[in-house]
């Protein structure tokens, strides 16, 4: 993924002495990147959105539907905070080496602040937040460029606008529910015609209607 200022300027921490708020930062042999203050605010921001869906209540979480391409389209259930919560744990659990996910562990999913991690991880207060800062960089610069679908934007992530409203048909194959889309020759056939009410109305005499 090509990194540009756009991408950058509004994540980036106006006090940081190395891009000076910009977010790009030049590193070896003049090579531009994003700083790492923008994997920061990155994960900030995704994990804010973790702890939205984790601690929600049952009764507030929705189904939304979700159209599937392909030559036959389909439209399938999806429940995006359940989805976005196992994500985020899933792919801590794959970047991060197992002393880094300890750490993840505690101080993230189950909320213990930095003296209870100490304690029990026994060490000291620098060595813990220098895990911390690294854990942040690591999984703010993955949650962007994860490929094919990532964790941030989070518009992205949860947009449902493309699941339009279709005449669709029901149908049950191996216990999950699907919507199959018609062919557009019946998606015309299915239009309504529009009202065109009379311009006058119209009187029916008696023996008219004796007719």
């Amino acid at each position: 993924m090509e990194w540009t200022r756009s991408d950058t300027l509004a994540l980036a921490a106006n006090s940081c002495s190395f891009c000076h708020g910009l977010g790009i930062r030049i590193g070896e042999n003049e090579k531009k990147g994003p700083c790492n203050c923008v994997f920061r605010s990155i994960f900030r921001i995704c994990y804010n959105k973790f702890r939205a869906c984790a601690t929600k209540e049952k009764m507030h979480t929705r189904c939304t539907l979700e159209r599937i391409g392909g030559r036959r389209g389909y439209i399938v259930y999806s429940r995006k905070d359940e989805e976005y919560v196992t994500d985020f744990i899933l792919l801590a659990k794959r970047e991060l080496s197992e002393q880094e996910y300890q750490i993840f562990n505690f101080h993230y999913i189950l909320g213990a602040d930095w003296r209870l991690c100490c304690k029990r991880l026994k060490m000291d207060r620098g060595a813990f937040f220098h895990f911390v800062y690294r854990i942040q960089h690591r999984l703010g610069r993955v949650m962007r460029e994860l490929q094919p679908y990532s964790l941030f934007p989070l518009d992205r992530y949860f947009d449902i606008s493309g699941s339009k409203p279709v005449d669709a048909v029901f149908e049950d194959s191996n216990s999950v529910a699907y919507f199959k889309l018609p062919e557009p020759a019946t998606l015309a056939a299915l239009k309504r015609k529009p009202l065109r009410p009379p311009l006058r109305p119209v009187v029916i005499l008696p023996d008219q209607k004796a007719a």
